[in-house]
């Protein structure tokens, strides 16, 4: 893998995360972390909450991603 390459692949991290940036800032991913199967457990001195769901969908679609990056790049 040569220099330009790796400026390529940076540029378009770098995009990648102003657009996650710009729909996490407008509100877009306000259903992360309330899928069923999430578990919240609120007390009057504790809270917690375990994202099972959301992490599971998060996990494939990172791993669907990379996938398609790996294919892109070989």
């Amino acid at each position: 893998m040569d220099h330009q390459q790796i400026g390529w692949i940076a540029i378009l991290i770098g995009i990648l995360f102003v657009i996650g940036g710009l729909l996490i800032w407008t509100g877009a991913f306000a259903w992360f972390g309330r899928l069923p199967g999430d578990i919240r457990i609120e007390g009057e001195n504790v809270r917690i909450y375990i994202p099972f769901t959301s992490m599971i969908l998060l996990s494939i679609l990172l791993s669907l991603l990379l996938g398609l990056i790996n294919r892109l790049f070989q």
